[in-house]
């Protein structure tokens, strides 16, 4: 073994067959040792190299195990943050992945001899049952108490089930289990939660129906964190909420322009709800919609916004979901957002798309997003109407702006100029920021494309195509214009597809940077600006998607220009 070299070979702890249990976290910083935390298409990377500093990058390459050729990841950060959540000096994701593959990972401390070498096995998609529990129709609380263990889950098969309480329980299903399945269930008229987590871990939540959830606190408005999935219970991990349709509250969230509890910030039901969790939660493939008449307060999140863990939690995705009508954030990441990764999801009529206020820890991936119209139904009388894209600012104080965050390939899409703004609104205060290959396209009235502050620290903003301003001294390589796409571009609600693929000769075609394992060269050409690739398929959003890792999406036919 060469002198100063270190070989480490760490196995992700995996059943066959089924999704694993806890990824291993007992290596210390101290020990300077690499472990892996993996989910269907991610596999979370954590080292804490001797002779790391903020000079070097760990560099990154990974294979299927077996295969000859390397590819190159996005290098690690040295971003340390003093707070015990804080798993280690470089943090970092492998995106684009393949479910139930087992990859291995090569680390270098870049200008040196220190390396590691890791091996880690992607969630499967099957999660093998020891016993099915089908359920019938019914009006009170479904008490899930049996666990099953690794490759053996116990299934609650709900198929053709309703569970309709009349509003008489408080939940349609309470869990105190661990690896379970509940499947298939129907559940309304609940006084607070449709399903509450509260304990466990590895518990899948799939092709269930959830409305009609929550009770009033004043003047028709909901109680405040009411959800569709809920939990307050800090050890919650491995959660996988795929495939569900998440909608209608009983009541209302008021909008920032109405009162609710002496306050106008928004207050009421949402879909999902995960309060200070471990993490390792995945949420895919839903639709989270509603009506002028029920609003959420946020589609999805939980606290503490000025926090070191927020929600969804470490080591967690939100990818190729549907969410709509709310009237504070789409998504709302905020708090630590440790390896936290947001992708492939379309996200309109709400008032901030995907929110990170602030990120603490890091890293947080945004990229491949697409946000929509952005008016509100109750805004016209009132001037808050739309927000950024991506909100960027701090809640609690900048004390909070510790950790890092990537925003690749995303798009603010304008359908009759009613679309979202750019990154931080006018002037919020942005940290630890890396941008590329975003379409920063705002309303004509709007005066950033991302926002400007005295405060700003450590960005670097560039490779985007931006309609409006953006900081001094930035953007050196990025283009300034505003994109045109191919005919019938937008966004089919019926469907829930979407067509956001620049027009041949457009500005951003071609013109993208090159991010390892996030945005490959095509065909040897430089990708796109923007989320939709030239030449590929329809993006798809809620219970009909499916995620294909680049490289294996089938190609159309390249549309003519409008």
């Amino acid at each position: 073994m060469r002198r100063n070299a270190i070989y480490v070979t760490i196995l992700a702890v995996v059943a066959a067959l089924a999704m694993p249990a806890r990824a291993e976290e007992k290596r210390t910083k101290a020990e300077g040792r690499a472990f892996l935390v993996p989910t269907f298409h991610c596999i979370g990377v954590y080292w804490s190299p001797a002779g790391g500093g903020a000079k070097r990058k760990v560099l990154v390459k990974y294979r299927p195990n077996g295969r000859q050729e390397w590819r190159a990841g996005l290098p690690l950060r040295y971003h340390p943050v003093d707070t015990s959540e804080c798993k280690a000096d470089y943090r970092g994701s492998i995106v684009n992945l393949t479910p139930g593959t087992t990859y291995e990972i090569a680390l270098t401390l870049e200008g040196t001899g220190v390396k590691t070498e890791c091996r880690g096995t992607t969630w499967s998609e099957k999660f093998p049952a020891k016993s099915v529990v089908k359920v019938s129709d019914r009006n009170t609380t479904l008490n899930v108490k049996q666990s099953g263990k690794p490759g053996a889950y116990v299934v609650y098969d709900g198929g053709g089930c309703t569970i309709d309480t009349g509003n008489k329980e408080d939940v349609g299903i309470a869990v105190s289990a661990s690896y379970v399945i509940l499947r298939g269930f129907t559940i309304k008229n609940v006084k607070e939660h449709g399903i509450r987590l509260f304990s466990g871990h590895h518990i899948v939540i799939e092709n269930c129906d959830i409305s009609k959830w929550g009770s009033e606190s004043e003047k028709g408005w909901g109680k405040n964190y009411q959800a569709c999935v809920f939990s307050n219970n800090r050890d919650l991990r491995s959660v996988v909420i795929q495939r569900c349709r998440m909608h209608h509250p009983s009541w209302d969230t008021n909008s920032w322009a109405e009162k609710h509890v002496k306050s106008t910030h928004p207050r009421g039901p949402q879909t999902v709800v995960f309060w200070e969790s471990a993490g390792n939660h995945v949420i895919r493939y839903n639709e989270c919609w509603s009506d002028k008449d029920h609003y959420f307060n946020d589609a999805m999140g939980a606290g503490y916004n000025g926090g070191r863990r927020g929600f969804p939690g470490a080591d967690s995705d939100i990818y190729c979901n549907y969410i709509a009508n709310c009237w504070d954030d789409g998504i709302e990441a905020e708090g630590g957002d440790q390896n936290v990764r947001i992708w492939n999801n379309y996200v309109e009529d709400v008032l901030i798309p995907i929110a990170n206020a602030a990120v603490s820890i890091g890293p947080l991936y945004v990229w491949r997003n697409v946000s929509g119209r952005a008016f509100s139904p109750r805004g016209s009388s009132w001037n808050m109407t739309h927000g950024p894209f991506i909100k960027m600012g701090y809640a609690g104080g900048e004390k909070w702006m510790t950790g890092h965050m990537y925003i690749f390939n995303n798009t603010v899409f304008q359908e009759n100029d009613s679309g979202a703004g750019g990154l931080g609104g006018g002037g919020r205060i942005i940290k630890h920021c890396i941008t590329r290959n975003n379409i920063l396209h705002v309303r004509k009235s709007d005066r950033n494309s991302i926002a400007s502050s005295r405060s700003h620290a450590d960005n670097d903003f560039d490779h985007d195509l931006t309609s409006a301003s953006f900081p001094k001294n930035q953007e050196k390589q990025g283009l300034k214009g505003t994109p045109r796409y191919v005919r019938g571009a937008g966004f089919d609600r019926k469907t829930l597809t979407g067509v956001f693929q620049l027009a041949s000769g457009s500005k951003g075609v071609d013109a993208g940077a090159v991010i390892p394992n996030f945005c490959e060269t095509i065909n040897g050409n430089r990708p796109d600006i923007g989320a939709h690739e030239s030449g590929t398929e329809k993006m798809r959003f809620g219970v009909r998607a499916e995620f294909v890792p680049p490289g294996t999406v089938k190609t159309i036919r390249k549309e003519t220009a409008n």
